[in-house]
């Protein structure tokens, strides 16, 4: 028995950290605990094929070690940073299983498309997709959104989804398994998050109509909604003021380790889930997601 306000550092550990998008894991303190050291597999994805994009650091990376624990090849595509890539595939390869590294800007959709083709050809077939890449960025005013800032954060977060998932139907047999990363975002939206936000819940209204979609195919679709969760995603992209004692709102008053995240991805992906479909599963630290 662990209390969960005590089981990772409290929000109050968190500094005033600013680091250059789209930042690495190395750079944190406190260090972002994927699983590493904790997470035990148990065989409950054996043989099947993953995608995960955003699999180099944060979330991804929790997700990947996971599933490669429970016995699962993993691509793991990322935006640009090559060492953070590179220490995932080695976690990956330490358990036994592929890793394939697949560098590229999802923004654009012939990279976005050629992930599925990449990852086909390298593990042989795909199984599971998991749609975990974001951006964010913080504007106070409306007045202060660019064009061209929307336009990257919904490519980035929704355009993307979009077109791995059609480049990905056509090779999923019946059940495989659909997953894609929202937020508390999509259901209590910040302000000062307003595009970001607008994307989650997109891809909450996306995961309903394609989970229709795809269960006449035999294909799961399901979503997974975090509250705060201590990435590099959050020093890359929020002023040094926003970023200290980040997650304290939360009802445990802290945030979340990325390895805190991983068991509702193992278990979208599982048998275990064969009946859940068109759901969000909220790991908010007790928000609201309704």
């Amino acid at each position: 028995m662990i209390d969960p306000r005590t089981k990772h550092p409290a929000s109050s550990a968190i500094p005033g950290l600013q680091v250059e998008h789209p930042g690495g894991a190395g750079e944190l303190t406190p260090r972002p605990d994927h699983g590493e050291e904790s997470y035990r597999g148990s065989g409950r994805l054996e043989g099947r094929r993953a995608l995960i994009t955003g699999a180099d650091s944060g979330i991804g990376r929790a997700v990947a070690i996971a599933y490669a624990r429970e016995g699962a090849d993993v691509a793991i595509s990322y935006l640009s940073e090559d060492a953070d890539a590179e220490e995932t595939a080695r976690l990956v390869r330490e358990a036994g299983r592929t890793a394939l590294l697949l560098p590229g800007d999802i923004a654009e959709e012939s990279v976005a498309k050629g992930l599925v083709a990449q990852t086909v050809d390298g593990l042989g077939g795909l199984d599971l997709l998991v749609h975990n890449a974001a951006f964010q960025n913080v504007v106070d005013d409306v007045l202060g959104f660019s064009t061209e800032l929307v336009d990257r954060t919904f490519r980035t977060n929704v355009y993307a989804f979009l077109w791995l998932l059609q480049a990905a139907k056509p090779e999923l047999a019946p059940g495989s398994s659909i997953i894609v990363t929202s937020s508390v975002q999509a259901f209590t939206p910040s302000p000062n998050l307003a595009a970001y936000a607008a994307t989650k819940a997109a891809l909450v209204n996306l995961t309903k109509s394609m989970a229709d979609e795809f269960a006449q195919v035999g294909v799961r679709v399901n979503c997974v909604a975090p509250g705060p969760v201590w990435t590099p995603l959050i020093p890359a992209t929020m002023p040094a003021d926003q970023v200290e004692g980040f997650g304290e709102q939360a009802l445990l008053g802290r945030a979340a380790q990325p390895a805190e995240l991983a068991g509702a991805y193992v278990y979208l992906a599982s048998e275990d889930a064969s009946f859940t479909a068109g759901e969000v599963i909220g790991v908010t630290g007790g928000s609201p997601i309704n």
